[in-house]
């Protein structure tokens, strides 16, 4: 049994290759992350231009266009229909406070668009200033404490939508 891989270009079309089907490929490598490939007698200069590993997210070029392309093998598959992902963003929806203190900033708003590691609040705790930032790209729904509040550990402080 040979392994099938799934391939999303543009997130518009979906492909399924085997083993056996990239096998019979006619590729030549030029470099690292440059090749030629020759099929239907067509030929075709790609370049991975940006590789990201972790999320098996590719922008490869192939004669000058540029494509996002995803890639997921069987092993993918079966923990996405599982509800689980492999390196996926992150899909914290919470923030609560990790230790009891002193809310002494908030620096975002409810509906502000936030990015992952921008600042959201300062909690004072044992004389200590902590900086909480985002755990990801998303958007402020609510905000459940204001600047001068003393929180408790555990306590919601943001939600995201």
């Amino acid at each position: 049994m040979s392994s099938t891989y799934k391939v999303s270009v543009n997130t518009i079309f979906d492909f399924e290759f085997t083993e056996e089907d990239i096998s019979r490929i006619d590729i030549v490598s030029d470099s690292k992350s440059t090749h030629h490939i020759l099929q239907n007698n067509k030929s075709f200069h790609t370049e991975i231009v940006q590789p990201d590993f972790n999320t098996k997210k590719y922008t490869v070029k192939v004669n000058n266009n540029n494509y996002q392309v995803i890639i997921a093998n069987e092993l993918d598959i079966k923990i996405k229909e599982m509800g689980f992902s492999i390196g996926s963003s992150k899909r914290v929806n919470v923030i609560k406070a990790p230790m009891p203190g002193l809310l002494l900033d908030v620096q975002v708003a409810v509906g502000q668009k936030v990015k992952e590691d921008d600042p959201l609040l300062i909690l004072e705790a044992m004389k200590m200033e902590n900086l909480i930032l985002s755990p990801r790209d998303g958007v402020i729904k609510s905000i459940t404490a204001t600047t001068g509040d003393a929180v408790d550990k555990g306590q919601l402080l943001i939600e995201f939508v």
